[in-house]
C-alpha cells in the first residue's frame, strides 16, 4: 500500500499496512521537515487541558495571536462560573520583547484578579516568553502574596515540543493544586474523573452513571472542574483516567505522592463504556455495587439497541478512516464503527506510542492502513485509494474530507454534540448515518456511479431509496452484540458479554422492546 503513494523517505516507517508484513511502525518522533504535520504546539496542549476549569482565570502571556480562538475552544460546558470562556492576553509587543514582559504580566494579573476574583489563576508561557526569559515563577509568587489567590505558571513555551508536551506542563500545574485542601474526606467509595472535558455535557452523563453505582465523584479534572474540588482530589480512593495522553501524567504523580491507584477507561461506544463501569466497580470489591452496575448496563443497553439496529442496517459495508489526536480514542472509534457495521480502513493518530499502535493493529482488519503523524497529502491519498466513505477527525481534517467529496464526522473537542455514554453512542450513529447517507455525495465525482444510499423516511424503519422496502430489523441474539464480529471471523465477540454473563436477560428485554 505505501509503495503506491508518494511518501517522504523519512516517513516511510511511520506508515504500516496490516497483513503486508510483520508489525513495525515508528512513532514518538519529531515531525519530519517538509511534512505538514497535524500536530499542535506545547501551549495548545496545556491550554485545552486547563481551560475547562471553570472558576479559574486563564492569562496567556504572549502575543495576541496565541490567545485567538479560545472562545468555546473545547465546547466545554459549565454548571456554574463561565470565567473559563473568557480569554485574556498580555499582548506582548516589540518593546516588551526588548525590555521584558514581567511587569506587564504582573500588572495584568493584579488587575484581572481584582476584577474577577477567581479561585486560582493560570499563566501560560508562550514561545516569545521562553526566548526573552521572563521569570514567570517569580511573577506568580509575587502576585499570590499580594492577592491571596493561588497563581500558577504553566511552562508551555510552544517551540519546546508538541501538544503532548503541553499535557505534561498542564499536569505539573495541576499537581500544585492537588492536596492543598484540608477538608475532611467523604464517606464511601470515591473517585476522580480525569481526562474528560465535559464536551457537550459528557462529564455530567458519566458522573450520573457513577452516582447510580453508588460512587462519590470528588472532582472532575478538568471538565466542569472547580479549583476547590481539585484541591481535595487527593482524598479519592481511585483515579479513573479517560484521556490517557493528557492525564496519565497527573495520575502517576498522584500515585507516587498519595498512593491513589488509577485505571484507564473510555466512555465511547457500548463495549468501552460498559467495561469502564465494570472496571471501577471491581476496584472497590463491593458485590452490591457490582449488582447495581450490572443492572445499569442492562437497562442502558436494552434502551439503545433497538435504535442502533436501524443505523447498522443502513451503514453495513461502509468504510471509514479514523485520525485522532491520541490513539486511545481511536480504539473506541474502531469498536464503535464495527458495532455499526462500518469497516475501518485507515487508523492513525498524532501522538500514539508503540503499544498504542500494536493494540490498534490488533483491532483492525487485514489491509487497514496505520498512520503516525500523517500529513494532509498522505491522508487524502490513502482515503482515495482505500475508498473510504467517511473520515472521522478534528477541525484540521474536515477540509480534506470535503475536498475529496467524503463524509465527515467531528469527534474532536470542537463538536457540540455528546458522543460519550450509551446515549452518546446513538448520537454517534446518527452523526455517521446523517453524513455518510446524505444524498449530496451522489454529486461528488468519486460517487456518481455508486449505488443509491439508504435514507430514512420519517420516524419509521430505514428504507432503500429505490425500492422503499424495509430493511432487516431482526433483533440480534445478543443486544450488545453483535454487533461486534471479531476480525476475520463470523463468531460473536461482544466485549461486554465477555465481561459479564447477562446476555440472555438483555436479549429477552430487547425482544420485548422491539
Amino acid at each position: 500500500m505505501r509503495e503506491a503513494i508518494d511518501i517522504l523517505d523519512a516517513r516511510r516507517r511511520q506508515v504500516h499496512t496490516k497483513g503486508s508484513q510483520p508489525f513495525q511502525l515508528d512513532c514518538e518522533k519529531h515531525s519530519v521537515a517538509g511534512s505538514v504535520s497535524q500536530r499542535a504546539c506545547v501551549f495548545c496542549g496545556s491550554r485545552v487541558v486547563l481551560y475547562p476549569i471553570t472558576d479559574a482565570l486563564h492569562l496567556v502571556h504572549g502575543p495576541i495571536g496565541c490567545a485567538a480562538y479560545t472562545w468555546d475552544i473545547r465546547g466545554a460546558q459549565s454548571s456554574g462560573s463561565q470565567l473559563h470562556r473568557m480569554s485574556f492576553s498580555t499582548d506582548l509587543r516589540e518593546k516588551d520583547v526588548i525590555y521584558g514582559g514581567e511587569k506587564k504580566c504582573e500588572a495584568a494579573l493584579i488587575e484581572l484578579i481584582g476584577r474577577y476574583r477567581p479561585k486560582a489563576a493560570f499563566v501560560y508561557a508562550t514561545c516569545i516568553v521562553g526566548l526573552i526569559g521572563d521569570d514567570l515563577e517569580a511573577v506568580c509568587r509575587r502576585v499570590t502574596a499580594q492577592t491571596g489567590v493561588e497563581t500558577i505558571p504553566v511552562h508551555s513555551e510552544g517551540f519546546a515540543g508538541s501538544k503532548k508536551d503541553g499535557y505534561t506542563a498542564a499536569c505539573a500545574a495541576l499537581d500544585r493544586l492537588v492536596g492543598t485542601s484540608e477538608s475532611p474526606p467523604p464517606d464511601g467509595p470515591s473517585i476522580n474523573i480525569l481526562g474528560d472535558f465535559n464536551i457537550a455535557g459528557e462529564t455530567w452523563i458519566i458522573r450520573d452513571y457513577y452516582e447510580r453505582m453508588g460512587v462519590n465523584v470528588i472532582s472532575t479534572i478538568t471538565g466542569d472542574g472547580r479549583v476547590d474540588d481539585i484541591r481535595r482530589a487527593h482524598q479519592a480512593q481511585l483515579n479513573v483516567v479517560q484521556c490517557s495522553g493528557s492525564m496519565k501524567g497527573l495520575a502517576r504523580l498522584m500515585k507516587q505522592k498519595y498512593d491513589i491507584p488509577f485505571v484507564h477507561v473510555s466512555y465511547f461506544g457500548l463495549e468501552d463504556v460498559s467495561k469502564a463501569l465494570y472496571d471501577v466497580a471491581e476496584q472497590f470489591n463491593d458485590p452490591s455495587m457490582m449488582q447495581r452496575t450490572t443492572q445499569l448496563v442492562r437497562d442502558e443497553i436494552s434502551a439503545v439497541m433497538p435504535r442502533l439496529r436501524r443505523y447498522r442496517d443502513a451503514l453495513q459495508g461502509k468504510k471509514a478512516a479514523v485520525y485522532t489526536g491520541g490513539a486511545f480514542k481511536a480504539f473506541s472509534l474502531v469498536r464503535s464503527l464495527r458495532t455499526l457495521g462500518v469497516q475501518t480502513v485507515i487508523a492513525g493518530s498524532q501522538t500514539g506510542n508503540p503499544q498504542d499502535y500494536q493494540q490498534l493493529e490488533s483491532l483492525c482488519d487485514d489491509g487497514t492502513v496505520l498512520l503516525d503523524d500523517t500529513n494532509p497529502l498522505e491522508l487524502a491519498k490513502f482515503i482515495d485509494q482505500t475508498g473510504a466513505d467517511l473520515l472521522i477527525g478534528g477541525v484540521k481534517e474536515r477540509p480534506i474530507a470535503y475536498k475529496l467529496g467524503v463524509a465527515f464526522c467531528d469527534h474532536n473537542h470542537e463538536r457540540k454534540r455528546c458522543l460519550a455514554g450509551y446515549e452518546g453512542m446513538v448520537n454517534f450513529a446518527n452523526e455517521v448515518y446523517s453524513s455518510v447517507c446524505s444524498p449530496v455525495w451522489s454529486l461528488s465525482p468519486r460517487k456518481r456511479h455508486a449505488p443509491p444510499v439508504k435514507r430514512s423516511i420519517g420516524p419509521g424503519p430505514l428504507v432503500t431509496a429505490d425500492a422503499g422496502l424495509p430493511l432487516n430489523t431482526k433483533a440480534p441474539q445478543c443486544p450488545t452484540a453483535a454487533t461486534v464480529p471479531s476480525a476475520g471471523s463470523d463468531s460473536h465477540a461482544c466485549g461486554v458479554c465477555q465481561l459479564k454473563a447477562h446476555c440472555s436477560g438483555l436479549a429477552a428485554q430487547e425482544t420485548e422492546t422491539a
